[in-house]
């Protein structure tokens, strides 16, 4: 995709939805990050419902400290992997107290030493928390960015370095949003949505559907 065909498919997405949002229910840094790494393999739907029970009970590192592993898989039992998140939700826990003061540190190597943080997870954070241009590639990014041509890449490091490059200055901190939304609910896996698509017209895609 051509420069000018990637400032157009940004400004229609921008056009579309001016203050794009991660769809994970969150009252504080420290719970999204939370809520991040319980949605590996998970539905943001399905995160939010534990995370409801979860954060009442327990909305602080100090408070999921002394809710415990057990108290804490309890919670969010009905999610994916649910024991070795909640071993992972409370060991960070531990560390944001010991070495952050309980406050999530806006540094990417710092993040990614906490237990359950990868590239990922950080990414996510860094950009809705801290507004740094961070590009978190998950699976709707990665087939889209392919897809469309719009930043092609062998995996989602190399879609993630090309995204950095490509997406224009002015859009790139809401970039990961539209595009994680847009491949979540129009560049569908299995049978994109191409009838419905604002960017269709600009897309690379061969085998469109109606």
């Amino acid at each position: 995709m051509k420069r000018e065909a990637i400032r157009e498919f940004f400004r229609r997405l921008h056009d579309a939805n001016p203050n794009p949002q991660t769809e994970l229910e969150y009252a504080s840094p420290y719970q999204l990050l939370v809520a991040v790494v319980l949605s590996a393999q998970a539905t943001d739907r399905s995160v939010n419902l534990a995370t409801r029970k979860l954060f009442a009970l327990a909305p602080t590192p100090e408070a999921m400290v002394t809710l415990g592993e057990a108290g804490i898989a309890d919670c969010i039992k009905t999610i994916g992997l649910f024991r070795n998140k909640a071993k992972n939700t409370l060991a960070l826990s531990r560390l944001l107290l010991e070495r952050h003061g309980g406050e999530v540190p806006p540094v990417r190597e710092a993040l990614e030493a906490l237990p359950g943080v990868g590239r990922k997870t950080a990414n996510v954070v860094l950009n809705t928390v801290f507004r740094q241009p961070a590009m978190a590639v998950d699976t709707h990014i990665f087939r889209l960015a392919n897809r469309t041509g719009l930043a092609p890449g062998k995996d989602v490091v190399e879609v993630e370095k090309a995204l950095l490059r490509r997406v224009p200055r002015d859009y790139l901190l809401d970039a990961h949003h539209w595009l994680i939304l847009h491949g979540r609910y129009v560049c569908t896996a299995r049978k994109p949505k191409c009838g419905e698509c604002s960017v269709r017209d600009l897309c690379g895609f061969r085998d469109k559907t109606d």
